[in-house]
């Protein structure tokens, strides 16, 4: 049967803007790139800048041969383990991630025949976990693979002092943290109103709503909650070290749209500001005890995309409003009940249901990668060596600097000069 014109103009539109909305999820890719190059020394820019080419690569590979995968997944992770890690163990655990173990929690998450899915025919507690984005799917995923690989790994040399106080090691360029930010920032409005598949689908019990309307109160409250944790992490930082930190704010935004990437389709712009007041503060003290455990992440993704993304997942099932749900997971059609927020008065269901998420994402994601990561560290193939990570992985495995003029220790400028200070002819 063919198509009317009218239905070949809505499926065109429909098509047109999913993909607009992926060719802006993958510039994130490019704010995770810069982002990551601002956060890391200079002797390892050039590292840290191809284990993002790799993301992409192998994403895009493992997506083909194994199922739905998002490239960044890995990204996050990589953030975790950055300037002490091989490259080849690198190669090794971001197609495991990307390839098996994230795929698996999308299915449960997001397929319609997942068991913590909102699509199913038999939902749990007649809800399903809402997890419109991926703040559990996506985030937290990324965030306890790279909160394994950190932790077995060990911080990086000089990190702590003998007595396991912290040492600074500051990134080398704000500027490229800053536009890695923003880039993110302009990528999430693809990534939060994009999971909106399609746009011009009306509701039925209105008269001039539809998708259009949700995905444009799904951008506002994106923007507002990332806001709203940037300010709050301006000032929280201030009274906390006395000083005003750019490189903390930008982590802070950040915080807040991993958080509201759960709800953004579901609940009110005002709740959108209580998820990013909350969120800042969360990343602000999983920082203090991560530094009081002595634990080193450098780009705080676990902090950040862990702790932010398992709030976001509790946010929503406390503030999901009950006409944004049936909007959202049931195209608008009112004769259907659902649950929804707990603090909403939508009861326990859906609140349940987002506990089970965070705890099965933890659980799978640990049992899986924590295995890969330890089997790759008893091996001796994760970690560099301390002479390799002293020198910078970009000059020892990378042939030379990712910059002409070199302004960190007295090092080698190129990777011959490297191999001679240690005994190689």
């Amino acid at each position: 049967m063919e198509m009317s014109w009218e239905q070949s103009v809505t499926y065109s539109i429909n098509t047109v803007y999913l993909l607009f909305s992926a060719y802006l999820v993958f510039v994130m890719q490019l704010g995770f790139a810069m982002l990551c190059a601002g956060s890391v020394r200079a002797k390892n820019a050039m590292n840290i800048m191809l284990t993002n080419v790799v993301d992409a690569v192998v994403g895009s590979i493992s997506y083909y041969l194994f199922g739905f995968a998002f490239a960044f997944v890995a990204g996050i992770t990589s953030g975790s383990i950055a300037e002490r890690t091989q490259f080849s163990a690198y190669l090794v655990f971001s197609f495991f991630l990307s390839g098996f173990v994230y795929p698996v929690v999308a299915h449960w998450v997001w397929s319609s025949s997942g068991w913590l899915s909102t699509s199913s025919t038999n939902p749990l507690f007649a809800s399903g976990a809402i997890d419109f984005a991926g703040s559990g799917v996506v985030h937290m995923v990324g965030a306890v693979a790279g909160f394994w690989g950190a932790l077995i790994e060990g911080p990086r040399v000089g990190r702590f002092d003998a007595f396991g106080k912290p040492v600074p090691m500051r990134g080398h360029n704000a500027t490229l943290v800053v536009l890695g930010t923003f880039l993110l920032w302009f990528g999430w409005f693809g990534f939060n109103p994009g999971s909106f598949d399609k746009i011009l689908v009306a509701y039925p019990s209105t008269t001039n709503q539809g998708n259009w309307t949700a995905i444009g109160r799904t951008a506002v409250t994106t923007t507002l909650a990332g806001s709203t944790a940037g300010i709050v992490t301006l000032f929280g930082r201030r009274l906390l070290v006395g000083h005003w930190d750019a490189l903390d704010v930008c982590n802070g935004v950040l915080g807040g749209f991993v958080a509201i990437t759960s709800g953004c389709a579901v609940v009110e712009p005002w709740a959108a500001i209580v998820c990013g007041f909350f969120s800042a503060w969360v990343l602000i003290g999983l920082n203090i005890v991560v530094m009081k455990l002595n634990f080193d992440d450098p780009l705080e993704a676990t902090q950040l995309h862990g702790g932010c993304g398992a709030w976001g997942l509790i946010f929503t099932g406390l503030f999901a409003k009950e006409e944004f749900v049936i909007q959202a997971y049931e195209a608008g059609d009112t004769s259907v009940v659902r649950p929804y927020g707990l603090f909403m008065g939508g009861g326990w269901g859906l609140l349940g249901c987002q506990v089970i998420e965070l705890l099965v994402i933890v659980g799978w994601v640990s049992v899986t990668m924590g295995p890969i990561f330890y089997a790759q560290h008893r091996l001796g193939i994760l970690r560099i060596s301390v002479e390799e990570e002293i020198a910078g992985l970009d000059i020892s495995s990378h042939g030379g600097y990712a910059y002409n003029t070199h302004q960190e220790e007295n090092q080698p400028r190129f990777y011959a000069d490297y191999m001679r200070m240690h005994g190689h002819s």
